[in-house]
């Protein structure tokens, strides 16, 4: 369901104004009368009156760590899903951390073994 327009809501609120009823200024724009007292409450305590930004889905956990866990895939590339779950100490599940990556573009495929134990 989209936003009513500011034009609708700036209409809304001038009648409401003037000193009709909220069901009466529902019924006159075909909205519920619970949204037109809901929208003079929200001008009265924040003073604003355009829609909210959408959010859809829930807020990622690793939002807020995406710095630290690009820091620690840097310092040690070859780190396996575990241990980057228990380097970043918070309580997230593995399938979370490998999807945070992805996003990343980043990738913690472990090296070959004989690659690894390679003297440099």
């Amino acid at each position: 369901m989209r936003a009513y327009s500011m034009d609708l809501r700036e209409r809304v609120l001038r009648d409401s104004d003037a000193g009709l009823l909220a069901d009466v200024v529902a019924e006159r724009y075909h909205v519920s009368g619970s949204w037109v007292r809901w929208l003079k409450q929200r001008r009265r305590e924040t003073g604003e009156i355009g829609p909210r930004p959408r959010r859809y889905g829930p807020r990622r956990k690793l939002e807020s760590h995406v710095s630290t866990l690009a820091a620690l895939i840097a310092e040690q590339p070859d780190r396996t899903l575990v241990e980057l779950q228990e380097a970043l100490g918070i309580a997230v599940s593995i399938p979370t951390i490998c999807r945070a990556v992805q996003q990343l573009g980043l990738n913690v495929k472990k090296n070959r073994a004989a690659q690894r134990a390679r003297p440099a």
